[in-house]
C-alpha cells in the first residue's frame, strides 16, 4: 500500500525558515516522481512543487519559486521542502503527494489518480 508522512512544520516568523521532511514507506519510492501540495481550511488544495524520480527537474509554483527548495534523497525514501522568506500567505498544511504535475499531486490527494499521499504538517506564519 505505502505511507507517507510529513514533519517539521512549525510556528515561524514571517521571513524566517523551515524545512520540512517527508518520509516514504513500503513503496518503491525512488520510481516516483514526488510533489508537495499545501491546503488552507476552507480553500482548495494549493501544488507547490514536484521533483522528477531521479531528482534532475524540479518545478514551483508562482507563489514559492525562488523561496523553497525542494529535493529528495532516495537511498534515505526521503523528500524535503526547504522553506525560506516564509510569508504569512505559506500558511497552510502541507502534504507529500506522488506525482510531477500539479493535476497528478492534486489528483492523488484528491483520489482521481492512483498514487500515495501522505499525512500532513502544519505550518503557521505569524509574528
Amino acid at each position: 500500500e505505502g505511507w507517507l508522512v510529513a514533519s517539521g512544520g512549525g510556528l515561524v516568523q514571517p521571513g524566517g525558515s523551515l524545512r520540512l521532511s517527508c518520509a516514504a514507506g513500503e513503496f518503491a519510492f525512488r520510481v516516483y516522481d514526488m510533489s508537495w501540495v499545501r491546503q488552507v481550511p476552507g480553500k482548495e488544495l494549493e501544488w507547490i512543487s514536484s521533483i522528477s524520480r531521479e531528482g534532475r527537474y524540479t518545478y514551483y509554483s508562482d507563489s514559492v519559486r525562488g523561496r523553497f527548495t525542494i529535493s529528495r534523497d532516495n537511498p534515505k525514501m526521503m523528500l524535503y521542502l526547504r522553506m525560506n522568506n516564509l510569508k504569512t500567505e505559506d500558511t497552510a498544511e502541507y502534504y507529500c503527494a506522488t506525482g510531477l504535475t500539479a493535476d497528478q499531486a492534486l489528483g492523488v490527494m484528491t483520489d482521481r489518480y492512483f498514487g500515495h499521499r501522505g499525512q500532513g504538517t502544519q505550518v503557521t506564519i505569524s509574528s
